[in-house]
């Protein structure tokens, strides 16, 4: 272990990173929760839902914003400093990219959400529980066996993602007539699937700092 670190290890974090981390993925889990309740919403229903979700957006900023200050005004970190700005930008493009989604539910005025959009909505879903189960792990690096479970399953929702996201343009492109339409619905399985690969990019932040801190 470097010495840097080690001393790192020994002087008194400031405790309030952990607690920031875990509000953002707490609102990461309650974004993806109203996804579902959109794809399963009437049309006339989805505006308010929708409201709910930039409120969460806007709520995620202002915790990232802390997390931003904070780290300005800290002596000692509970990890190196680009890790934690790292994970807290790519938490936030999580959201952004749900709320987006969101938002293109609405502007679009889609009639309904298709089959294999939902399924992708489902396994955003599960990555974020994940995700979520990861960063309450920061606290405790000597539960690296659950940590590395954590990143093998939010890899594999983002290969499932990759998957499901293919074969849902290949079809769009084969049985859809409307090309407006194509472009619609092309935009937002497109806005989906980079929110599993900002999941994975998170992950990848939890995977850096257990290395670092096995």
């Amino acid at each position: 272990m470097k010495l840097d670190r080690f001393i790192q290890m020994l002087l008194p974090h400031d405790e309030k990173f952990y607690t920031f981390f875990e509000e953002n993925a707490q609102n990461l889990v309650n974004g993806a929760q109203l996804l579902i309740e959109l794809s399963r919403a009437e049309p006339a229903g989805r505006a308010g839902i929708v409201e709910r979700m930039h409120g969460l957006e806007h709520g995620g900023d202002s915790v990232t914003h802390k997390i931003f200050a904070e780290l300005n005004s800290s002596f000692v970190t509970p990890f190196d400093r680009e890790d934690i700005h790292t994970l807290a930008s790519a938490l936030d493009d999580v959201m952004d990219y749900m709320d987006g989604t969101a938002s293109r539910f609405v502007l679009y005025r889609l009639e309904e959400c298709p089959a294999q959009m939902a399924s992708l909505i489902e396994v955003l879903f599960r990555s974020v529980i994940e995700l979520q189960r990861g960063v309450s792990l920061l606290r405790d690096f000597r539960k690296a066996d659950e940590l590395h479970t954590v990143l093998e399953l939010v890899n594999k929702f983002e290969n499932e993602a990759d998957e499901i996201f293919e074969r849902a343009i290949a079809a769009l492109f084969e049985h859809e007539r409307d090309a407006i339409q194509v472009i619609k619905l092309k935009e937002i399985y497109v806005s989906l699937e980079t929110a599993t690969d900002k999941c994975e990019d998170a992950a990848n932040v939890l995977e850096t700092l257990l290395i670092k801190h096995a």
